[in-house]
C-alpha cells in the first residue's frame, strides 16, 4: 500500500450533514449554532489531505507543488508517484499497452490501495470516474476542483500535442468527452476554484488555500437583520445566524429581513469571464456555491439540487435566453420554467434547499402571500419534493380572491396538490403580505402550533433570503450572455429595467452588480401602483390616502415593497437603527423620508417611472405589430418605462417576468380582437393561431386543461380567519402530538 506519512500539521476542515442531525423543535436553528461553535475549536489537524480535481491540463501537478511548498507539506501527484510506480512503466504506455476500458480499471485499484495523510495531493483526470475510489480518497480530505473553462483545456492540450485522453471512444470529440466528464467533477467536489484561460498557477494556489480557509470558517458567513444595531450584534455573538437557519426562519425576530453580516461574494473579472461559455445551470453552480457555506449544504449536494431545479423543469435549454427587440433593447425571458413566471427560477429549487436544511424531527407549514405568479410557483415547485419530505413539508398560499388574473386564478387553484392548498382573500396583496409577517411575529400562535401540532411556520416569499439568491445568477447569466453573443466586450456596462412592486428583481440585479457584473443603472418601471416612482423620485414613501389599483400586470400591484428595505440597509451603511426607525414610522404613520445624503446614494443607482393602463396595452400592440412577438402586461410595463427612460448610450436588458399566456385576456384586448371567449382555454388557442413569438406556453395550457375541480377555500379579510386557515390545514396534514 502507498503510504504517506505527514511532516506537517495540516487544519482542515470536514462536514456534517445538517439533514441527518435532529434539532429541537421549539428552537431549530438551535443545534446548527451549538455544531458550528464546536467545529471552530475542534477542527481536525494532522491528518487531512487537499485533493486537487480536474480535467486534464487544469493544473493540479504544477498547482500541487506550490499549495504544498506554501503549506510545507508533502505532495503527491497520482500519475507520476502512484500510477507509474505501482506499474513501472509511464502512463502512456500502460494506456497503449492495455486500452482505455482497462486502464481505467487498473487505475482505479491503484487509487484503492493509495493511502497518504496531511499532504497535497493531485490526481489523475479520470479519476473521479472512480466512484469507489474516490469515496475512499474523500474520506482522507478535501477535494477542490480546478474548474477551467472547456476552451481553455482544448487549447492547452493541443499545445502540449495531445488530442486524445482517456476514456475518449472513436467518434467523440474532445469537447465532448470533457464535458461527459464534468458530471463526476461535480459529484466529488467540496470546493470549486474558478481558474481563466489566462490566470498563473501561483494565483490559482492562493485561491485554493483563500477557498480552503473559507471551508474552514463558517463564522466568517452569518446573517443579521436589517433593523439590528451594530452594538447588538457585536454584543450577542452567541446568536449567530448561519444560511441554513435563515431559509428555515424566514423573517428575523424583530421584524427586519435577513442580509450577509460581511456583504456578497466578490467575482473578478476573470472569473465571470470564464462563465461566459459556460451553460446556466454551470453559472448557477458556481455563483450559489460561493453563497452558500458548504457546512450549511456541500457543494456537490448543492450542485445536485441545482440540475433537479433546472435540468428538465424549464422548456428552453438556454433556462433564461436573452433576445434581441429592437435597437439596443434586450429581453431577458424569465418564463420558460412550469408555471410560467419569473418566480419559477427560485422556487424550483428554493424547496429542495428547505428539505435538506430542515430538522427530520418537525413538520413545517410555509406561508406565502402573492400577487400572482408567486403561488402557482410555489404550489409547483414544493409538489415536485420526494414523497417523504411531502409527508413533513405543506404550503398554503394566500392570494387576493379577485386580485389576479382569471388564467393565474385558475392555475392556483389547478396547482393543489395533497401537500399544497390555494385560499382566496377578500383583499388586496398587501392585506396578504402584511397578515403573514404579523402570524410569523405572534410568538402565542406560533408556539401553539409547535406545542400542538409539532409544526413550525417558514415562508417561501421574497422576505425569505434563499428566494433572492436565484434571481441574482440571471441577472449574472443575462450581461454573459451579451458578451458570449458579441454585442458587448466584457467591462462594458449595461442598463437593466425591471417591472416591480416588491423590489426583490430590482434588488437582485443590484446584488449582481456587487458581486462584480457591470450594471450600470437600474430602471424600476411601475403601473399605475407607482409609490415605489413616487419614493424614487422625492425620497418619500407616502400610503396614505393612496389606494391599491387593480390593473393588468398585478404583480406590480403592490404598495409595500418588502425588500426594499434590504436596499436601504445597503445604502445606509448597514444602519439597521435608522431602518427601523423608517420601517416603525410607515406602520405607524403611513409614510417615511429619507434624507437627501441618501436619497442622493438612491439615485446613483435606480431611476424609476411608471406606466397607465393604456399605455401598457399600446406596446403590446405595437411590438407585435413590428416584431410579431408578444409581451405580456409586465414586461410591457417595463418596455414603455425603458423606452422613455433609457439613454441609449448602452445596450438595456428588460426583464420579461412572464409569459403573456398567463395574461391572455389582456392580451386579446391589446391586440384588438373583438370577440373574446371567456374561457381560458380557448383564449389560448386563439392567441396560437396567430403564430405568434413567442409560443403559447404549453406547460400552462397543459394545467388549464387538466386543472378539474376548481374547487378553493375562501376567507375573509380577518387575521383570525387566516389563523383558523392555517390551523385546518394542519390538521388535516399532520398528526397531532399528544
Amino acid at each position: 500500500m502507498f503510504h504517506i506519512v505527514q511532516h506537517q500539521p495540516l487544519k482542515l476542515l470536514t462536514r456534517i450533514n445538517l439533514s441527518s442531525k435532529c434539532l429541537m423543535l421549539s428552537r431549530p436553528v438551535s443545534f446548527v449554532r451549538i455544531w458550528k461553535s464546536w467545529f471552530s475549536s475542534h477542527s481536525l489537524v494532522g491528518n487531512k489531505n487537499i485533493i486537487l480535481m480536474g480535467p486534464p491540463g487544469a493544473g493540479k501537478t504544477t498547482v500541487g507543488r506550490i499549495v504544498g511548498q506554501k503549506l510545507g507539506c508533502p505532495v503527491v501527484d497520482i500519475d507520476d508517484d502512484v500510477l507509474e510506480t505501482t506499474w513501472n512503466m509511464s502512463v502512456s504506455e500502460k494506456l497503449q499497452d492495455v486500452g482505455s476500458e482497462q486502464f481505467l480499471e487498473e487505475e482505479r485499484k491503484a487509487l484503492l490501495k493509495f493511502s497518504a495523510s496531511g499532504s497535497v495531493i493531485s490526481l489523475t483526470g479520470s479519476n473521479p470516474m472512480h466512484a469507489a475510489g474516490m469515496q475512499h480518497v474523500k474520506k482522507s480530505g478535501i477535494i477542490v476542483y480546478l474548474d477551467v473553462p472547456t476552451a481553455v483545456i482544448i487549447s492547452r492540450l493541443q499545445s502540449m500535442k495531445v488530442d486524445r485522453i482517456v476514456g475518449q471512444a472513436p467518434g467523440v470529440s474532445l469537447k465532448d468527452i470533457l464535458q461527459f466528464r464534468k458530471q463526476f467533477y461535480q459529484r466529488w467536489h467540496d470546493i470549486r476554484v474558478l481558474c481563466g484561460g489566462d490566470i498563473s498557477a501561483e494565483v490559482v494556489a492562493e485561491k485554493v488555500l483563500d477557498a480552503v480557509k473559507r471551508y474552514q470558517n463558517s463564522e466568517l458567513e452569518t446573517f443579521v437583520s436589517t433593523r439590528s444595531s451594530r452594538s447588538e450584534r457585536s454584543m450577542d455573538k452567541d446568536s449567530h445566524k448561519y444560511f441554513s437557519d435563515i431559509l428555515i426562519e424566514g423573517l428575523a425576530p424583530d421584524g427586519g429581513l435577513f442580509v450577509p453580516e460581511r456583504g456578497l461574494p466578490k467575482f473578478t473579472a476573470g472569473e465571470w469571464q470564464s462563465l461566459i461559455e459556460a451553460t446556466y445551470i454551470e453559472r448557477a453552480q458556481v455563483v450559489l456555491e460561493r453563497c452558500v457555506h458548504p457546512a450549511d449544504i456541500p457543494a456537490s449536494k448543492l450542485a445536485e439540487i441545482i440540475v433537479m431545479a433546472y435540468g428538465e423543469n424549464f422548456n428552453c435549454s438556454k433556462t433564461a435566453p436573452v433576445r434581441h427587440l429592437a435597437g439596443n433593447q434586450f429581453l431577458l425571458e424569465l418564463f420558460h420554467g412550469p408555471t410560467a413566471s419569473f418566480k419559477d427560477f427560485a422556487l424550483q429549487l428554493v424547496p429542495h434547499l428547505f428539505a435538506y436544511c430542515i430538522p427530520r424531527s418537525c413538520n413545517y407549514l410555509v406561508l406565502v402571500a402573492t400577487s400572482g405568479d408567486t403561488g402557482s410557483a410555489v404550489l409547483d415547485g414544493f409538489s415536485r419534493l420526494h414523497d417523504s419530505d411531502k409527508q413533513r413539508i405543506a404550503v398554503m398560499n394566500f392570494f387576493p380572491e379577485d386580485g389576479v388574473s382569471p388564467i393565474q386564478k385558475s392555475q392556483m387553484i389547478g396547482c393543489q396538490k395533497e401537500n399544497a392548498w390555494s385560499v382566496g382573500v377578500k383583499s388586496d396583496f398587501d392585506f396578504c403580505q402584511t397578515a403573514i409577517k404579523q402570524i410569523f411575529t405572534n410568538s402565542d400562535y406560533t408556539g401553539f402550533l409547535t406545542v400542538e401540532y409539532g409544526t413550525a411556520l417558514a415562508a417561501a416569499n421574497s422576505i425569505n433570503w434563499a428566494r433572492l439568491l436565484p434571481q441574482v445568477v440571471y441577472h449574472a447569466s443575462a450581461y454573459l450572455d451579451l458578451v458570449h453573443q458579441g454585442v458587448i466586450p466584457f467591462g462594458s456596462p449595461v442598463d437593466v429595467c425591471i417591472p416591480t412592486g416588491n423590489f426583490g428583481n430590482v434588488l437582485a440585479a443590484l446584488y449582481a452588480r456587487m458581486m462584480g457584473i457591470p450594471i450600470r443603472k437600474c430602471i424600476c418601471a411601475s403601473n399605475e401602483n407607482n409609490v415605489l416612482t413616487d419614493f424614487i423620485r422625492t425620497g418619500v414613501y407616502d400610503l396614505r390616502e393612496r389606494k391599491l389599483i387593480p390593473t393588468f400586470s398585478p404583480a406590480v400591484d403592490i404598495l409595500k415593497s418588502s425588500n426594499l428595505e434590504r436596499y436601504l440597509y445597503m445604502i445606509a451603511n448597514e444602519d439597521g437603527q435608522l431602518v427601523m426607525h423608517l420601517y416603525n414610522q410607515l406602520e405607524n404613520q403611513g409614510h417615511f423620508q429619507i434624507g437627501k445624503d441618501l436619497l442622493g446614494r438612491l439615485q446613483q443607482d435606480l431611476v424609476a417611472g411608471w406606466c397607465s393602463e393604456e399605455d401598457c396595452l399600446a406596446a403590446i400592440h405595437s411590438v407585435y405589430s413590428t416584431t410579431g412577438y408578444i409581451l405580456d402586461t409586465h414586461t410591457a410595463v417595463a418596455k414603455v418605462v425603458a423606452d422613455r427612460l433609457q439613454d441609449r448610450s448602452c445596450p438595456i436588458i428588460i426583464s420579461s417576468t412572464a409569459h403573456y399566456s398567463k395574461f391572455a385576456l389582456a392580451i386579446l384586448r391589446a391586440l384588438r380582437i373583438a370577440e373574446i371567449n371567456q374561457n381560458p382555454v380557448s383564449q389560448l388557442h386563439l392567441l396560437s393561431s396567430y403564430s405568434p413569438l413567442p409560443p403559447v406556453h404549453q406547460g400552462l395550457l397543459e394545467t388549464l386543461k387538466k386543472r378539474g375541480n376548481e374547487d378553493h377555500h375562501v376567507c375573509a379579510a380577518d387575521m383570525s380567519m387566516l389563523m383558523s386557515c392555517i390551523e385546518t390545514l394542519i390538521q388535516s396534514h399532520f398528526m397531532k402530538v399528544f
